[in-house]
């Protein structure tokens, strides 16, 4: 069983790090191996809609998410963590997703099922505001990304009226979610 980590903050050690560091915490307590990858770290260009991947359902640009597919094809879980920038996701893990594109391609175009059909997938998602549809757009994003993954969106934890960096710690319920969220993910999967 294998949990994937997701972390879009350009921010290390952020509110959101923190959020993932404790969902992944709370998989490996139900026998998890997991990894994070910092995508504000990776080098991945947008997608450029060169459409190569309508023919072998690989993406043409050589970066690294050269890296990132096999490990959205393999893992069982997979978390999506990002604040929120206007209403949205961060750029870099937009980026992540719209290169996922190859992914829909192989699913939709070339009629290749994806990876196993019990995969789950979660949203943690951080922001200062505490507008009533804050969430929205990005959990809407992240449910067909992970359609297009082979992954079911079965779970979130969305924190509002956060922003200065470790303000979480002092969210314990919060904290406290995306550790049974881990755990809930793994067991259900």
């Amino acid at each position: 069983m294998t949990a994937l980590g997701i972390m879009g903050s350009p921010r290390i050690r952020s509110n959101t790090d923190i959020l993932l560091d404790e969902a992944l915490r709370g998989a490996q307590t139900e026998g998890a191996v997991t990894e994070k990858l910092l995508v504000g770290k990776m080098n991945i260009a947008p997608c450029k809609e060169y459409y190569g991947c309508l023919r072998d359902g690989n993406c043409v640009i050589r970066d690294d998410m050269d890296l990132v597919y096999p490990k959205l094809l393999s893992a069982d879980v997979v978390i999506v963590a990002s604040p929120i920038f206007f209403y949205g996701l961060t750029a870099q893990v937009k980026a992540l997703i719209d290169r996922g594109q190859a992914l829909w391609a192989r699913k939709y175009v070339l009629k290749q099922a994806p990876p196993n059909s019990t995969r789950k997938g979660a949203f943690i998602g951080v922001g200062a505001t505490r507008g009533k549809n804050l969430f929205e757009g990005s959990a809407l994003t992240l449910k067909y990304f992970f359609s297009a993954i082979g992954v079911s969106y079965a779970g979130e934890v969305l924190v509002r009226g956060v922003d200065e960096k470790g303000e979480i710690r002092k969210h314990p319920e919060a904290l406290a979610e995306a550790f049974e969220l881990g755990k809930r993910l793994v067991r259900d999967s």
